[in-house]
């Protein structure tokens, strides 16, 4: 009765961990390593074909991405999941194997002038069409039988559509155990997803921590109020507003909001703008939402369809499914909102429409997620005046904006609220799926809020769960060259400076209007801050 971490330990991406117990070999998530890669992976200790069985939390590529690959090397199990997840997975691993071949195809043309090696794709669509053969859904809250000593129950985490934490029961030898995962536990007050439901007991919990050492603000934004003013804003001035959007989940969301706001008739100057949503798989993804409406939805979402109306559609809602459709929407000179993927900049259409408006001081770039360090994303809401775009300096006099709070995950205080729901508690606490230091801090924090041990492992670490004993914390293995993980950290930190200065000046204009006496007493506390910390 064995757990062992393979992958998103001291990293945000690529979950996948090992359970050997009852003579089955049972991963749960198999995900792709994307944007920064800190640490090296250790190998899964076992051959593909002989891994039994796929617990999956979610359908985002960073916890399903490497499930082809797994049947491409032999493997033949039964991929478990809910419905709405494997619905999503139809969609998200063809998309994923198309990038995998188009970039092979890509670096082979290339290859092929310079005489360098040819390039084998991680995997062919052949291969995500056989792990989609695969899936097997079962419902929310049904605990079901795997084998012999091993039962299985998937709860709504309110990450995703589809999204679960995984109780997993193990009895060997007379031990029983239960482990639970906690895939990636969602906000509160998403729209259209239920909130995540909490868990009564367990013996070990893995848990996220992508946000685990900070929250996402006191008040709840009002995100359809916010949103308003930046479309009015960015229309007064005859510009575009671009949003780079995941494509699974933000895309809805935003969608969501802009039926309320056109609804609402809150901007009623421009009452026909249009909204194009520009990425093939977002397209293919809200139809995924239309399908899972009774079991994912939550009641305010259901009561709109009960009413008979669509929440994600609305006048003035385009799709463009081909490349010359997309490229059409930048010879129209009508204000517009462009929802494009990828949400991060790293790749995608997005990139067209960024080339295209970045350079216009009439338009908006509006950020509504994460942007992990070093991508294209974060460079641009941290303030960087020129860009590279396809090999090309673009200028960024784009007004850039950030819709605060909109996040599907979690903030530290909500990862704390799923974990206060265990009645008793857990023997251990394993902390995952965060950022180097993060996973660390947050391990911390659960030890003391909770008084139970909690341990953030390395890739490869590895835990007797009939004892409890952690045979190792797993291997601190740089990825490429020592001194990457240290310079990366130093890098998040100062941009968590800089982030809680832009907060600082914010809250500096909030006061405008106080009483002198209280503005004087504000401008010594920013001096006396200022002189502590001056390296002239």
């Amino acid at each position: 009765m064995k757990l062992t971490f393979i992958g998103a330990d001291h990293e945000v991406t690529g979950s996948c961990h090992l359970i050997e117990a009852c003579g089955k070999n049972i991963l749960v998530d198999c995900g792709m390593e994307q944007g920064p890669d800190l640490y090296e992976n250790q190998e899964i200790p076992v051959t593909p074909a002989d891994i039994d069985y796929v617990l999956l939390t979610h359908a985002h590529i960073d916890h399903s991405g490497k499930i082809p690959m797994l049947c491409k090397q032999g493997f033949k199990g039964d991929i478990i999941s809910t419905f709405a997840t494997a619905d999503l997975c139809n969609i998200m691993l063809r998309d994923s194997a198309h990038i995998q071949e188009f970039e092979a195809e890509w670096r082979n043309r290339k290859a092929k002038r310079s005489g360098a090696e040819p390039y084998e794709p991680l995997y062919k669509m052949e291969h995500a069409e056989a792990a989609i053969k695969l899936l097997s859904p079962c419902d929310y809250n049904e605990r079901i039988t795997l084998c012999e000593g091993i039962d299985v129950r998937f709860t709504d985490v309110g990450h995703l559509l589809g999204s679960a934490a995984i109780e997993i029961w193990i009895t060997e030898s007379d031990v029983q155990k239960k482990i639970v995962f906690s895939g990636d536990i969602g906000n509160l007050n998403q729209p259209i997803i239920k909130d995540p439901q909490t868990i009564k007991e367990a013996d070990y919990v893995v848990i996220e921590s992508t946000y685990g050492n900070r929250t996402h603000g006191v008040e709840t934004p009002d995100y359809v109020g916010e949103f308003t003013r930046i479309l009015r804003e960015t229309f007064e001035k005859g510009g575009n507003l671009v949003v780079p959007s995941f494509a699974v989940g933000r895309t809805q969301e935003l969608l969501y909001f802009i039926r309320e706001i056109k609804e609402r008739n809150l901007l009623p100057e421009y009452p026909n703008f249009e909204v194009y949503v520009d990425s093939p798989l977002a397209i293919e993804a809200t139809n995924v939402f239309s399908k899972n409406v009774w079991s994912c939805f939550d009641e305010d979402a259901l009561a709109l369809v009960n009413k008979g109306v669509n929440p994600l559609v609305f006048r003035g809602l385009k799709t463009t499914i081909t490349s010359d459709e997309s490229r059409m929407i930048n010879f129209d000179d009508r204000p517009k909102v462009i929802l494009s993927a990828s949400g991060m900049c790293e790749a995608g259409r997005i990139r067209h429409h960024l080339k295209h408006n970045l350079w216009r001081k009439e338009c908006t770039v509006c950020f509504v997620g994460y942007q992990a360090v070093g991508t294209l994303g974060r460079k641009l809401i941290e303030g960087a005046e020129s860009v590279k775009l396809f090999g090309e300096p673009v200028e960024v006099n784009a007004r850039i904006e950030v819709l605060k709070g909109i996040s599907g995950h979690a903030d530290m205080n909500g990862l704390l609220a799923w974990m206060k729901g265990f009645e008793t508690v857990p023997s251990q606490v394993f902390v995952v799926h965060g950022d180097d230091q993060v996973t660390d801090e947050f391990a911390k924090t659960i030890t003391d809020t909770f008084g139970c041990p909690a341990l953030a492992p390395y890739s490869g670490g590895c835990v007797d769960l009939a004892t409890g004993e952690v045979l190792t914390i797993g291997v601190r293995e740089p990825k490429k060259a020592a001194e990457k993980p240290a310079r990366i950290r130093a890098e998040a930190a100062f941009n968590r400076l800089v982030a809680a200065a832009k907060r600082l000046l914010e809250v500096v204009y909030k006061n405008e209007g106080l009483a002198n006496k209280e503005l004087a007493k504000f401008e010594t506390q920013i001096q006396n801050l200022a002189e502590k910390w001056d390296r002239d």
